[in-house]
């Protein structure tokens, strides 16, 4: 369809990132001339996908979304794994790790699978699982395999000119290696034809009109193979630039640790007769630990796992949100996530179309975000009800809301079901564990029957506005009581944690007055009361 110009003229002042790097590839298309724009996503199935293989081909997408605001020329998404490296080493996260060792360094499409079922290899399995969660999320893209590419001889031209190019390839590559492993070097990995591993050996000759190299293969013996249909492939470091060259890839994005290899990248590309790609080099996450997520490792969160405490939406968030920055990757973000998501979703209707632009929502949903349901529930309040509550019936949460909104209902409202449901999993697993009352100090005990008694001249019903006023009423006394630049009397943090700790059993939680509204008046009362005896916290 086409673009309105209005849109199209805002987008192209907009400051966020996916629109920042769409201009800088327009820039490029339109220099070239280039018809059809190819974006490029890569994966490495020597594990199953985690997170961060979705948010690459996520953020991929939106910034393929912003240039198609920019621009009218065709666009292409090509997901490509490379199945045919050899396994280096048995991942930490499969069943049976002895079953893999008598196939190391061989084709991961070689590879037995060692889960069993249909797929004829581990790096068959492994695409499938890729395929899966693409799938899952709604892509569009077109999957390539690495073996299928090198075997099929879409490869092939690029290889003899790598046969021909080998010296200036060498000339970029020796620089960056270690003594010893110069001398050992070479860019082209034969696949042997006694054991079928990839072998790192040196080459004895190379034969660029015949399409050959020479090798001692691993019983000593010389070998001649011809580097097409599969017999060959490239070291990881010249494959890039190959392939970009192969393929006139226009766009790539890659994790930091890939940013000190990009020149080197670059520079093959060039020599094999292409024009490297633009580039985006985003952060890496981190597991709870501080540690880089890793797919052989299994470290971090899974896609399933974050599916299984919220929604797909929360998790494109949150790989919207601060690319460049590192960014901790557990359990303990999503809920904030989930809470971000029904933010923006609340604030798009009210924005002005260049504001939109900068909505993380209108890049996860192409400008065309879900409308917000009316009396959305924050997923912290919806766990601090289900602890209090002390239930995981759905039901029984869903009358509490419906006392707290009497319009909601869960036929009407699927989100906020959906929401309920993942509370309760999230609460189960991790919060419950967690929780940590303590008892109130003298200080606390009477502030606390204060709050009580303040609660009791209200009535079932009241607004959280009016609630959170007599929560702060409270907490401006002493020992709480502090004072503003104004000269007016405020509520100092350590009471709402007070609240938090000798109520919830928790550091920190939602907007007290919403609590309140939401657990009711008399329970919450009742809350205090067990909290006064002692109860809560034994």
């Amino acid at each position: 369809m086409p673009i309105d110009p209005h849109l199209r003229a805002a987008a192209m002042e907009s400051r966020a990132w996916p629109f920042e790097e769409a201009r800088k590839l327009l820039k490029r298309v339109e220099k070239a001339g280039k018809k059809t724009v190819l974006f490029e996503t890569g994966y490495g199935p020597s594990g199953l996908p985690h997170i961060g293989t979705f948010g690459e081909v996520a953020r991929t997408t939106m910034v393929r979304r912003a240039f198609e605001i920019l621009s009218d020329a065709p666009t292409r998404l090509l997901c490509f794994s490379d199945d045919m490296d050899g396994m280096r080493k048995i991942p930490d996260n499969v069943p049976d790790r002895s079953f893999l060792a008598p196939h190391l360094h061989k084709p991961l499409t070689v590879v037995p699978n060692p889960f069993g079922g249909d797929y004829e290899s581990f790096g068959h399995h492994n695409n499938a699982m890729l395929l899966r969660f693409l799938d899952t999320f709604g892509f569009d893209y077109e999957f390539a395999s690495a073996t299928g590419y090198y075997k099929s001889g879409k490869f092939d031209d690029v290889l003899i000119r790598a046969l021909e190019k080998f010296d200036d390839i060498m000339a970029v590559m020796l620089p960056t290696l270690g003594e010893e492993r110069q001398a050992t070097y070479s860019p082209f990995l034969p696949i042997s034809p006694i054991s079928g591993r990839v072998l790192y050996v040196p080459m004895k000759k190379v034969d660029p009109k015949q399409g050959t190299i020479t090798f001692a293969d691993e019983d000593g013996t010389d070998v001649t193979l011809d580097v097409r249909g599969g017999r060959t492939k490239l070291q990881w470091k010249p494959d890039f630039g190959m392939r970009w060259a192969a393929l006139g890839v226009d766009f790539e994005m890659f994790g930091k640790d890939h940013q000190t290899n990009a020149p080197i990248y670059d520079r093959i590309c060039e020599i094999l007769g292409g024009k490297a790609p633009e580039h985006f080099v985003y952060e890496l996450f981190l597991d709870d630990k501080g540690q880089k997520i890793s797919k052989s490792k299994g470290n971090g969160l899974t896609i399933d796992e974050w599916l299984t405490y919220a929604d797909p939406d929360s998790l494109s968030l949150f790989m919207y949100n601060r690319p460049r920055e590192a960014k901790k990757l557990y359990f303990d973000v999503i809920p904030r996530a989930v809470d971000e998501y029904m933010q923006f979703q609340q604030a798009f209707p009210r924005q002005e179309a260049k504001d939109r632009l900068m909505n993380p929502l209108w890049h996860i949903h192409n400008g065309n975000p879900p409308p917000p349901e009316e009396g959305a529930v924050s997923f912290s309040l919806l766990l601090n009800l289900v602890a209090v509550a002390n239930t995981e019936d759905k039901a029984v949460l869903w009358a509490f809301l419906n006392r707290y909104a009497p319009e909601l209902a869960s036929h009407k409202h699927p989100r906020l079901d959906a929401q309920v449901g993942y509370a309760i999993r999230y609460f189960k697993d991790f919060v419950k564990p967690k929780k940590q009352y303590r008892p109130p100090t003298d200080d606390e005990r009477r502030a606390l029957e204060d709050l009580s008694a303040v609660l009791a001249t209200l009535h079932e019903g009241a607004k959280p506005e009016e609630i959170q006023q007599k929560v702060y009423d409270i907490g401006r006394r002493d020992p709480y009581k502090t004072v503003q630049k104004d000269g007016s009397a405020g509520v100092a943090q350590g009471w709402f944690n007070m609240l938090y700790q000798v109520l919830l059993g928790e550091e920190r939680g939602p907007r007290f007055g919403s609590f309140v509204a939401l657990y009711g008046i008399e329970n919450t009362r009742g809350l205090i009361a067990k909290a006064l005896k002692g109860e809560l916290a034994e």
